[in-house]
């Protein structure tokens, strides 16, 4: 298993602790879910990335929407 070294403040530590806690892991166990938790998200977004366009214009001046979905 490959060996991963980061530096945090001790006011991230913190809130990392506490988190780890409140999910019944250790400090390093948390910091791995979370890095894993973000790799399979990161990895399902990629699929739909970019929708094929005819026209270049709308292509470079058209933005995908991202983030939350408001309720309504």
């Amino acid at each position: 298993m490959p060996h991963l070294s980061i530096q945090i403040s001790e006011d991230e530590q913190k809130i990392l602790k506490r988190r780890a806690d409140k999910n019944f892991l250790s400090l390093s166990e948390q910091a791995e879910d979370i890095i894993r938790r973000s790799c399979i998200s990161q990895k399902n977004k990629s699929a739909s990335k970019e929708i094929p366009c005819d026209d270049k214009l709308v292509s470079i001046f058209s933005r995908a929407k991202r983030g939350r979905q408001i309720k309504k």
